[in-house]
């Protein structure tokens, strides 16, 4: 799931690779990774866990990665400014879909640069086809699983503090989903951008490798962060709650802590 800059500086010009700067479009026509398209995929929120709602993320979600260009036979990455939670949000999608050869630029395009790797400023077309996946509901969770399993599973909040604790309100509801653990995604990002390796990352996480985890966040952005740091940890049973808080923390029904 990760690939490093020595890694994708090496096969940049191989016809079936798909590289995608999940940056702001400013930040893409100041300079990019050589082929790279644009990808705004902060645009792509998704707050509507119900039956019918997945199925409208799952065909919005393959017409995007149509849009992309992504076929079976292509292998996918995307970066951010560092080992992101843009980034991370795109490999996570195509896991969904059982594309697994996906992965995230570690250290981002941070890394890339400061190694003087080469840049461009010119505007790369997308190529798009026909993409078909098989969905993994194993990796996915809505709200009424997460309701149905309070007492089950493991939950991480990959929010700040603040938003934990409901000092900082971003929905009808402040605080936290019940029994949550606040580990925040920035704890998971070295200062060189990279992910933290695996002892630094394993006293954080420090969980047994068979629990069932969810992770959750604002948008599913920085939960998909920490899914990815779990997958590199080992952990095999692991859900990204798509809803996050956006949908939690507006379900007035539904029960918080602060």
């Amino acid at each position: 799931m990760l690939i490093s800059t020595t890694d994708l500086n090496s096969i940049l010009d191989y016809p079936d690779i798909i590289i995608a700067d999940t940056r702001s479009f400013k930040e893409y026509s100041e300079g990019h990774i050589p082929g790279s398209v644009h990808l705004d995929l902060f645009a792509f929120h998704w707050i509507d866990t119900t039956k019918q709602g997945i199925e409208n993320f799952n065909d919005q979600t393959k017409r995007l990665l149509s849009f992309l260009g992504v076929t079976s036979e292509k292998k996918v990455i995307f970066y951010d400014a560092v080992s992101g939670m843009l980034a991370a949000r795109g490999v996570w999608m195509l896991m969904y879909f059982s594309h697994e050869n996906t992965s995230m630029l570690d250290g981002g395009i941070t890394k890339w640069k400061k190694e003087n790797l080469p840049l461009e400023t010119k505007h790369n077309s997308f190529i798009p086809s026909k993409f078909t996946g098989k969905i993994n509901p194993q990796i996915i969770s809505g709200f009424e699983y997460i309701k149905d399993n309070l007492n089950k599973i493991t939950i991480i909040d990959a929010r700040s503090a603040g938003e934990f604790d409901g000092s900082i309100i971003r929905a009808a509801h402040s605080g936290h989903i019940p029994n949550a653990i606040n580990i925040d995604w920035n704890q998971n990002i070295a200062k060189d951008g990279t992910f933290k390796n695996d002892e630094q990352l394993s006293k954080i996480y420090h969980y047994k490798k068979d629990s069932e985890i969810v992770t959750y966040c604002q948008g599913a952005y920085r939960a998909a962060n920490s899914f990815l740091v779990l997958k590199k940890l080992g952990f095999k049973n692991i859900r990204v709650y798509l809803g996050s808080w956006g949908e939690w923390g507006n379900k007035l029904e539904l029960p918080v802590e602060k």
